[in-house]
């Protein structure tokens, strides 16, 4: 392990028993906000300095078993243990680091989720409603919530445009890297010739923001606007400005809401997804910065990178980012995400221990 690993792990183990300690004492309920934090800093470092106290306790096994080589009745025995222990230690070096990479603050977070059509005309509107269905059953298999907070429906079925609110621990971790440029090649229904059509949606993972006055939204940088809201009519039509345009005047962001007949709900969805925006524009710009100085292969967040194609005739899903072809194309339409979510995942702790190990 590197020195400067083993420096860092040890300073977190003397932390976590100072924590302890302020924990234990009879002071400790006091200040509730500060017991909060104490307490959560406590959970956060307890897995960490446990397995740094198992890696610290293979060493000792393992200088014990070098010792017991000088012995020829115990050598074959130290072998097994110098073996078993080498193992043990690389396993348990690898989690360490892995412990040690730096969280993204926004993982545990809510979503919203934008998909909007692209280049394909009708096809590419229908495709936003398969992406649509994609996505809310993965939130069903992961047991999250999911509510529709704006949608802009095409003529022939599927969306122009559409967001989702997905609510549940960890959505935005598991979901961040599907932002970006989704491409389908299929034959549409509209195709008398048998003919394979490309057509494309955009997608936007949006970590919702806690508050507000997170993304310091003041009133008098925004413009709100009501109209009557679009419908089919009849006895449901909207007889009232229920519907609300809010345009952030600093970015040009404008978000429209008008799924709810009140005016007051509107504009409060309306908010949180502005200030959504808000936030996801700021981290963008905070990456465009860092891919600066090195290329993230994956996490990049571009909305005009193509990074994945969905081709019907083969069954195949592929992810350009990564290079990885699954053969199971209707599964990942029914929702069954895990095997792409998890290599991504994974492609992104690899980059973040490479950086790791260069430091």
């Amino acid at each position: 392990m590197k020195p400067s690993i083993a420096a860092k792990l040890a300073q977190l183990a003397d932390r976590l028993e100072e924590v302890g300690h302020l924990l234990a004492s009879e002071e400790a309920t006091r200040d509730m906000e500060q017991f909060r934090k104490l307490s959560r800093e406590h959970a956060e470092l307890t897995p960490v300095v446990e397995l740094y106290h198992a890696f610290r306790r293979t060493e000792s096994d393992l200088a014990a078993a070098r010792e017991m080589l000088d012995d020829p009745d115990m050598r074959e025995l130290a072998e097994a243990e110098l073996a078993d222990g080498a193992e043990r230690i690389a396993a348990l070096e690898l989690d360490l680091q892995k412990a040690l990479l730096p969280k993204d603050p926004n993982d545990e977070r809510n979503i919203f989720l934008e998909i909007r059509a692209g280049t394909g005309g009708d096809e590419s509107a229908l495709f936003a409603g398969d992406l649509l269905r994609m996505y809310v059953r993965f939130a069903e298999r992961n047991r999250w919530q999911t509510e529709i907070v704006s949608e802009s429906a095409s003529d022939l079925g599927g969306y122009k445009e559409v967001i989702v609110r997905v609510i549940g621990f960890g959505a935005y971790s598991k979901l961040k890297f599907e932002s970006g440029g989704h491409r389908v090649q299929r034959v549409p229904e509209t195709e008398s010739q048998g003919r394979i059509h490309t057509s494309a949606c955009t997608v936007a993972v949006m970590p919702e923001a806690d508050e507000l006055e997170e993304v310091a939204i003041r009133p008098d940088e925004i413009r709100i606007d009501t109209f009557r809201a679009s419908g089919a009519g009849g006895q449901h039509i909207n007889k009232t400005d229920s519907a609300v345009r809010i345009t952030h005047l600093p970015t040009g962001i404008v978000v429209e809401c008008q799924d709810d007949r009140s005016q007051h709900k509107n504009k409060a969805r309306a908010l949180s997804v502005l200030a959504a925006r808000i936030k996801d524009k700021q981290m963008r710009e905070q990456q465009a910065k860092e891919a600066a100085a090195r290329k993230s292969l994956v996490g990049s967040g571009d909305r005009s990178e193509r990074i994945r194609t969905y081709n019907f005739p083969q069954g195949r899903v592929t992810d350009h980012r990564i290079n990885l072809t699954l053969y199971k194309l209707e599964y990942v339409m029914d929702g069954d995400l895990f095997e792409l979510t998890d290599a991504l995942v994974a492609e992104h702790q690899a980059e973040l221990l490479a950086e790791l190990a260069e430091q």
